[in-house]
């Protein structure tokens, strides 16, 4: 007797047990609010940053400010009156540059010279997204000035040093030379 009620609880055990899986609901539901939130205080954090920007220029008379396709402001410093120095440099061209940070208060961040010059294969390694983009505007020998939202400088991350989260900045390039890449297609 004993046998044949363990052989039962051991049977209504399986037949109960066996059923399929049940999907679980989710303990709370994201609207996509938090998104919605980061994009208009995205927005916010842009227009703030160009009206910092616009201000500056509108004060400064004496120079003449470009306003690029990518998101920037520029000034030359320096511009090139050589009519054979025309080319800029294209994607692989390797171009040896320095360049000095400032805030929009115009302090140093880094100051000239603090930064090592820099050889860099344009659009084949890192850098930060405005000087990238200025780069490709320039010539050899070539002093621009450039004013950089903080979403075309470092970002939300900074420099990991001496820039913080969401810093605008003014950068001045010097570009010595552009090298061009050797094994570019010749039907170009």
């Amino acid at each position: 007797m004993k046998y044949l009620r363990y052989t039962m609880i051991l049977m209504g055990i399986l037949v109960f047990g066996c059923k399929p899986p049940e999907a679980r609901k989710p303990v709370t539901q994201n609207s996509g609010s938090f998104i919605n939130e980061s994009i208009q205080r995205n927005k916010q954090l842009v227009a703030q940053e160009e009206a910092q920007i616009l201000e500056i220029i509108e004060r400064d008379s004496i120079n003449d400010y470009i306003t690029s396709e990518n998101g920037f402001w520029y000034y030359y410093t320096k511009r090139s009156t050589d009519s054979l120095n025309t080319y800029t440099p294209k994607f692989g061209d390797v171009v040896e540059f320095d360049y000095s940070i400032k805030s929009l208060a115009g302090q140093d961040i880094y100051a000239e010279g603090e930064l090592a010059t820099k050889n860099y294969a344009i659009d084949k390694e890192e850098l930060f997204g405005g000087l990238r983009e200025g780069l490709k505007l320039m010539k050899e020998g070539e002093v621009v000035t450039f004013i950089f939202p903080s979403h075309k400088a470092f970002g939300y991350y900074g420099d990991k040093n001496k820039i913080g989260t969401n810093i605008p900045i003014i950068a001045k390039v010097t570009l010595h030379l552009i090298t061009e890449e050797t094994n570019k297609n010749n039907n170009d």
